[in-house]
């Protein structure tokens, strides 16, 4: 984090100072943070109110560990008067007005470039696909796991210092302006917008709300900026006709033309293993052949996409291709497959879910068994879909059976449309189950999973299934020695915890 005043900070953000000594040096903060565990010597903590409890209560404990200054909303006493502190209405509205003015120092300073990501689905792997290649050209910060809200962007800009090249932003939102207040923090100079999808279709009110909302990107870049497209989500095609920027496309199709940069994924396909694998064209007219590490066919867009903002700034194709060809997962829970030492394969993409995710996620698995395994999908609810949960829960079950997939686990009351869906289809007997908990779940495949079967646990965040494929993951096969340890082949790193959709 670039170096602030306590002075600054009230001044910049409108607040108050108190619990400082005027006659004393000048407080300083070098690092910020919204955890209090998380402060060291020189941090700002941010004492916002959250969902569970209230950032006020930590303030000590902050202080104990290295903070030298509160962001907060009311004082707080400590043992020798109010801890020192900017008193703001609206502690995260401040984080806000300090990260815009972080990143106007930064540009001021020199050479930056803010690259804005949103989408449905595929935000936090594209950002570490593009963060992975950025890093290998120029020092880039980007966001740990998934923090892409109010807090999260901020948070992440507080990570840039004055040699930053490439700031990389992931951009969520809830309701419509969400990512048109996160694009006035940091000003992007490149927007990609992935794709549209029914997640939280409940909260916005539809799909097309949806749309308009991941919008807002594209309508905050100026003339000089650059929009990347996806040309095979009709919804996104159709948002080049709202922005001032100068529109780059990525594809996998052969039949899109456009005037301008087009980057292409040709012969799309993956590896016997599940791996993408494609011929990458850049508008150059080089083509370089790619397997990914990933998971799933569906990376490929990810993949494209990163490729195509790491091309628009100017990094080499041969150290883009080398970056696609070489990085696994970095976030957790993201098509996380690990091998066990019985032959048991459990793939956990249990940390966000909607329809199109869901519908990727088992294509894959049906793949990798193709009649040679038996596979397992182990379903959550897919929470947020408003007025379309049964009838999406109901089509998904049918899917299922549609993919010859040979056990189904239906986990929560709320899937109850999902289990229904797939007997309806001609699921019968022990092939779809429903199960009241992850705890009966959990018994279930326990005692049931057999050495060689593919198991997929997906759902939305909070349904919780992450954690049981963690469990079902490590857990020690009875014939294999103790001292065996399964191995991830999806390593991830520090998950973050996850801010907006």
């Amino acid at each position: 984090m670039i170096e602030f005043t306590a002075a600054e900070i009230a001044a910049l953000t409108g607040g108050v100072l108190t619990g400082t000594d005027p006659t004393g040096p000048a407080i300083t903060v070098t690092s910020a943070a919204t955890d209090s565990r998380e402060c060291v010597p020189g941090s700002l903590f941010v004492a916002k109110p959250g969902e569970e409890s209230d950032g006020h209560l930590f303030i000590a404990s902050a202080f104990e560990r290295g903070a030298v200054l509160a962001l907060a909303q009311r004082a707080v006493a400590g043992p020798d008067g109010p801890f020192p502190a900017v008193i703001v209405p609206d502690a995260v509205l401040a984080m806000g007005q300090l990260a815009a003015e972080a990143v106007r120092r930064l540009r001021a300073h020199g050479d930056i470039t803010v690259i804005g990501i949103t989408g449905s689905a595929g935000k936090t792997t594209t950002k570490d696909l593009l963060a992975g290649i950025l890093a290998a050209d120029a020092p880039t910060v980007a966001p740990r796991g998934s923090y892409n809200g109010e807090v999260g962007v901020p948070l992440t800009v507080f990570e840039a210092g004055w040699d930053t090249r490439y700031l990389v932003i992931e951009m969520g939102a809830t309701k419509p302006g969400h990512i048109a207040y996160l694009a006035s923090l940091v000003q992007p100079d490149v927007g990609v917008v992935l794709g549209v999808g029914s997640a939280h279709a409940g909260e916005f009110g539809g799909v097309e709300n949806i749309a308009r909302a991941k919008g807002e990107l594209f309508e905050a870049l100026g003339p000089s900026g650059t929009a990347i497209i996806n040309a095979d989500d009709e919804r996104v095609l159709a948002m080049q006709e709202r922005t001032r920027a100068t529109t780059v496309f990525f594809t996998s199709s052969e039949d899109f033309s456009a005037t301008g940069h087009v980057v292409r994924a040709r012969n799309s396909t993956t590896t016997p293993e599940g791996n993408p694998s494609f011929t990458l064209v850049f508008p150059d007219g080089s083509e370089h052949d790619v397997v990914s590490p990933l998971l799933g066919l569906h990376h490929t867009a990810n993949l494209l996409a990163a490729a195509t903002a790491a091309y628009e700034v100017g990094c080499p194709p041969e150290l883009i291709v080398a970056g696609l060809r070489s990085q696994a997962a970095a976030s957790r829970w993201r098509m996380e497959r690990t091998e066990r030492a019985d032959g048991v394969t459990v793939i956990n993409d249990a940390y966000n879910a909607n329809p199109e995710s869901m519908r990727a996620a088992l294509r894959t698995l049906a793949e990798l068994g193709r009649g040679r395994r038996r596979t397992w999908a182990v379903l959550g609810e897919m929470l947020e879909l408003g007025d379309r949960s049964i009838e999406e829960h109901d089509l998904l079950g049918r899917v299922v059976v549609r993919l010859n997939i040979s056990k189904l686990v239906c986990v929560g009351p709320n899937t109850r449309a999902l289990y229904n869906g797939a007997v309806l289809e001609g699921s019968w007997g022990s092939e779809a189950v429903h199960v009241d908990d992850v705890e009966a779940a959990e018994r279930l495949l326990s005692a049931e999973v057999e050495p060689g079967d593919l198991v997929l646990f997906k759902s939305s965040n909070g349904a919780g299934l992450r954690f049981l494929g963690d469990r079902i993951a490590q857990a020690v096969p009875a014939a294999a020695p103790s001292t065996d340890q399964p191995h991830r082949s999806h390593e991830a790193g520090a998950s973050g915890k996850a801010q907006q959709p």
